[in-house]
């Protein structure tokens, strides 16, 4: 079987999509009857090229990205024009059984012209977002790209959400596109569960992109309320983007600079110890489909503070493992955060909750759902389809070491079921 894979980023290039890309592809690396080609974005102006494991190969664009963490509209064009000539060229040379676009935009544009001029199938995972409504900075850009994004989920196989608060926003974009589920998972072995803390100042982590949809500010709002109320606590953000100056000026602002960490940006060899150093992660997002960095915390033990946006049922279960608030509630969210600084027994127990869950969401249960999806593209895909309602579940592929890991997809896997379709309702951040 071979696949094009198609996505402008990948570490260290971009966020949650490229780690996300990166994970299946060591797994994928020991399917002996699978070969992939990965076109992505390369940092500088000269194409690259690089074996990623025997049957696996990055083609690196120059898109010549002047900020590793965000691709400006003119790079994701950049990236598009650049991809597709090349992916064809190595299409026509050695033709691919079909391609796996991890965006709509730009990648499932490149797979749509692919398709119109090869007839190449291909399937195409939804990132957040390339959703119509998702985000609100390209609320200007969102009338143009919507009927370009639905055609490229029309004229796909399969489209992929992470979650039922994603997949519904795809429906209400377009009904007639049935999204199957597959969630984004985590490696629990990378993270350690530090010993609890049950004095000083509560220590609160929040890793994500410096942008306005993040809801950092909100979290500064509620140090400054926490400080007044007597509860002491410190923020560190872990992560870099175009808020990051306002964000400083607003810490200074409300004169808890003191209590800020801006690390920027974390390697990710070395964003676990950052995890181990806290008690509680927080993200005050505005929209989220599943977040790769709550499931990082969660294998971390951390109890998770975060906004009640898509994706979040399938991570949190509200006093177990976390707290939840609505976008913008500063007040709640000072709330809850005093609650667990007072109460170090409940971060502990919450924390706990977190590693458990995090610990039935493995890698290794996600990657076994995409084989059955490439067996079932490779198989009986036909292009056109928008969506696919189910797909055989059992598989044969062989590997070259022991398997008896892989397979095992757990109920309380995000996502329920391969075979199921998108949940009613919408989430309340559209």
């Amino acid at each position: 079987m071979r696949i094009l894979m198609l996505n402008n980023e990948f570490p260290p290039l971009g966020g949650g999509t490229g780690s996300v890309n990166q994970a299946l592809l060591q797994r994928l690396a020991h399917i002996v009857d699978l070969e992939i080609d990965l076109f992505t974005a390369a940092l500088g102006r000269t194409p690259e090229r690089e074996q990623f494991s025997e049957r696996i190969h990055l083609y690196k664009v120059p898109v010549n990205n002047r900020d590793i963490h965000h691709s400006s509209n003119r790079e994701l064009l950049t990236y598009a024009a650049l991809a597709l000539p090349a992916a064809l060229a190595r299409h026509r040379a050695l033709p691919y059984d079909f391609c796996f676009a991890w965006s709509a935009v730009p990648a499932g544009g490149v797979a749509l012209a692919l398709r119109r001029l090869t007839g190449l199938p291909y399937l195409v995972r939804v990132s957040g977002p390339d959703i119509p409504g998702f985000e609100e900075r390209y609320a200007r850009l969102y009338p143009v790209l919507t009927p370009i994004i639905r055609s490229v989920w029309r004229n796909a196989t399969l489209v992929v959400a992470k979650c039922d608060g994603e997949a519904a926003m795809v429906r209400r974009v377009d009904p007639s596109i049935t999204p199957v589920l597959v969630p984004n998972g985590v490696d629990v072995h990378a993270f350690r569960v530090a010993a609890p803390r049950n004095n000083g100042p509560l220590r609160i982590i929040c890793v994500a992109r410096l942008i306005e949809r993040k809801g950092q500010r909100h979290l500064l709002a509620a140090l400054r309320r926490l400080r007044d109320a007597g509860v002491t606590a410190t923020v560190e953000f872990v992560g870099t983007g175009d808020a990051a100056q306002a964000y400083r000026a607003e810490a200074d602002r409300l004169g808890i600079a003191n209590q800020v960490t801006f690390a920027g940006y974390v390697p990710r060899e070395r964003i676990a110890d950052h995890y181990a150093a806290a008690d509680v992660f927080v993200l005050p997002s505005y929209n989220e489909g599943m977040s790769v960095a709550t499931l990082e915390a969660m294998a971390a033990g951390l109890p998770l503070v975060v906004t009640r946006t898509s994706g979040t049922a399938e991570l949190v279960q509200e006093g177990e493992n976390g707290l939840t608030f609505a976008w913008g509630d500063v007040e709640t969210l000072v709330r809850h955060l005093a609650y667990l600084a007072a109460n170090r027994e409940v971060v502990r127990q919450m924390g706990a909750a977190s590693r458990r869950r995090a610990e039935r969401m493995s890698w290794d249960a996600v990657t076994a759902r995409y084989l059955e999806i490439f067996d079932w593209m490779l198989n009986r895909g036909v292009y056109g389809t928008g969506c696919m309602v189910e797909f055989p579940r059992d598989r044969n592929a062989r590997r070259d070491e022991d398997d008896s890991d892989c397979g095992d997809c757990s109920g309380d896997l995000a996502g329920g079921r391969p075979d199921q379709t998108a949940a009613s309702g919408v989430s309340a951040g559209l």
